[in-house]
């Protein structure tokens, strides 16, 4: 197994504590005037979702979490689960739809990348933009106030006043926003 020295390790960086694999959510580098420098750093556990702050002397290492990325399409829904087609292999996986933020911006047939450790997925990024239409709002109105709007995948988000039923529109999975009409 590859370890990672302190130089190496960034904010996205993937690293095993315990045989659980991690992400480095925030990473900084101390120095202070009497002693020797630190790293300080907080870690979210990409099975469970638990936050851990961690500090280590600078230099030390960690070993690197082995993380596979995978292009899968979004197939259809499974009960509790949603159903994810490799788009090397045309294997299917069943992920549960719990363990996927944002789940609900999904809509079918979208591309999101799956992140597999030991073979099993941990975690679904969903691609920074999609395109969904508006299943169901308040008729349009001039003014710079927000409404809510359902979006067809089930989705409920704030939008521009003047957005009719049936528009399409452009909206960030990191921040559930709208951005603009599609």
């Amino acid at each position: 197994m590859a370890l990672i020295d302190t130089t190496q390790m960034r904010q996205g960086t993937f690293v095993e504590i315990g045989g659980d694999p991690h992400v480095i959510v925030s990473y900084q580098h101390v120095k202070p005037g009497k002693g020797g420098a630190f790293v300080r750093m907080r870690l979210k556990s990409l099975t469970s979702g638990a936050v851990l702050d961690k500090t280590i002397k600078s230099g030390e290492t960690l070993p690197a979490a082995e993380i596979e990325k995978r292009q899968m399409q979004y197939l259809y829904d499974s009960g509790d689960a949603v159903v994810m087609m490799d788009q090397q292999s045309f294997d299917q996986v069943e992920i549960p739809r719990a363990s996927i933020e944002n789940a609900d911006l999904m809509a079918e047939n979208c591309l999101v990348e799956v992140l597999l450790h030991a073979g099993r997925p941990i975690a679904v990024e969903l691609p920074t933009f999609v395109e969904l239409e508006v299943a169901e709002t308040d008729p349009p109105e001039r003014g710079g106030k927000l409404k809510s709007a359902v979006l067809s995948s089930g989705a409920t988000v704030q939008v521009p006043s003047f957005i009719a039923r049936g528009e399409k529109l452009r909206i960030d999975t990191r921040e559930r926003k709208y951005v603009e009409r599609a």
